[in-house]
């Protein structure tokens, strides 16, 4: 089941008596779940949820019996690639025209920045309806991917053209750094997505925004920076921690995509995998496009 958070909603999660329970013994793709009689998924189920094992099961309509999911129209690996894919293209392309088409110069900076806001808004709220829908919405999560384009194309122009030259394209590098390095080392095993790590990436994801929604706060009724924590030291500080807290819920996309797989999740899951890996790529670039911003700005 979906995590209690609606905006870092994760699969691979389970619920036992009414509270989240992660499921740390994930079957492997191909092979008979960890903690099973005879490769039978359900035979050691905990009393009173037949499903925690395997959130995906169906229920058997006359006996009530917990039933595998079939085998047609289950999540693969390409169908992941291939919605992610689609995705992140359109959410470059997008980048792409509004650097090109939405001026940032002294005349046009307002007007444009002002276009930026706005698609970004729109993003968000998206992003917040698709976190709390059950399933996953192809148009929604396309249109979030659009609208989160134009707002990073603006805003990556106004850093790259006003702030520190040549910050874009080292954000991108920098992000695709941290997407390689986090996959190699969650294959690698050096990474374990367990319930432990899960709470803690929970926990310290809500301390981050919430101060950052403090500081906003104070920006926006005390003027300045507020408490300082975007700018100077503490800007860089909190940018390392925004860049590693991204790095953790790209392990986090990663188990929900092994764990959809091997649980033989609904093709359509794919979407949901692909809006995630989306949200959390964004969340790292623009961490890295404001640190960036702090290390070789001039002002």
């Amino acid at each position: 089941m979906r995590s209690s958070n609606p905006v870092f909603s994760r699969r691979g999660f389970s619920r036992d008596n009414g509270h989240a329970q992660f499921n740390a013994q994930a079957p492997q793709a191909g092979g008979p779940a960890v903690g099973t009689a005879q490769g039978n998924p359900y035979a050691q189920a905990p009393a009173g949820n037949p499903y925690a094992q395997n959130p995906y099961a169906q229920q058997d309509v006359q006996y009530g019996a917990p039933q595998a999911p079939t085998t047609t129209g289950r999540m693969t690996i390409d169908d992941v690639i291939t919605r992610t894919g689609m995705t992140l293209g359109l959410l470059i392309v997008t980048a792409a025209l509004s650097w090109a088409l939405l001026p940032v110069d002294e005349a046009n900076i307002g007007k444009s920045y002002g276009i930026a806001i706005g698609a970004g808004l729109v993003a968000m709220i998206l992003g917040f309806v698709q976190a709390f829908k059950r399933k996953a919405s192809p148009a929604i999560i396309l249109t979030y991917a659009a609208l989160e384009g134009v707002f990073l194309g603006v805003l990556s122009s106004i850093v790259d053209n006003w702030i520190a030259s040549g910050a874009a394209m080292q954000a991108v590098l920098g992000t695709m750094a941290v997407f390689t390095a986090v996959l190699v080392a969650y294959k690698a095993g050096w990474i374990r997505v367990n319930r432990r790590f899960y709470g803690f990436v929970m926990a310290a994801a809500m301390a981050f925004v919430l101060l950052m929604a403090v500081n906003l706060l104070f920006a926006v009724f005390g003027g300045g920076d507020g408490l300082g924590f975007r700018s100077g030291g503490l800007g860089i500080l909190f940018g390392v921690i925004g860049i590693l807290l991204g790095a953790c819920f790209l392990a986090l996309d990663f188990k929900q995509v092994e764990d959809g797989i091997a649980y033989g999740a609904p093709k359509e899951e794919a979407w949901l995998a692909a809006f995630g890996l989306t949200m959390t790529l964004v969340w790292i670039y623009m961490e890295f496009l404001r640190l960036i911003a702090i290390l070789q700005g001039n002002d």
